[in-house]
């Protein structure tokens, strides 16, 4: 847990500025930061309409009656792509944005239920429901 904590105050913000630095270099700073607002406001338009699409998705599985779980999981996505698009750097924005487009966004909601099985079929995956709505 530690190094995973590690890695993502430290380690890829450093990454972020590299990166950031070295396209500086190749293509100039005003256009690295160009792209860096072009980038952010694609991503706000996409986080948007990604969202409210998912949502109505959402309002339409329940619904019918089941339970929106791979809804949900999109929903997850465009919430972390959004976050992602809102920190400067281009390794983020690329991953921000690969979780916005619908198609990319599936390998994802994939992978994590791929996890979330792994982990029921251990029996390290625990739910808690609370009952008490005081």
């Amino acid at each position: 847990m530690f190094f995973k904590l590690f890695s993502l105050f430290l380690i890829i913000p450093i990454v972020e500025i590299y990166l950031l630095i070295r396209i500086g270099n190749i293509i100039g700073a005003l256009n690295t930061v160009l792209i860096i607002l072009i980038t952010a406001s694609i991503g706000a338009y996409l986080t948007k309409s990604q969202g409210f699409r998912v949502l109505r998705q959402i309002q339409d599985a329940v619904s019918r009656g089941y339970m929106p779980g791979n809804e949900l999981l999109h929903g997850l996505f465009v919430l972390i792509g959004g976050f992602a698009l809102l920190t400067p750097g281009l390794l983020s924005d690329t991953i921000g944005l690969s979780m916005l487009i619908p198609q990319t966004r599936k390998v994802y909601v994939e992978i994590a239920k791929g996890i979330i099985k792994k982990k029921i079929q251990q029996g390290n995956f625990q739910m808690r429901m609370y009952t008490d709505f005081r």
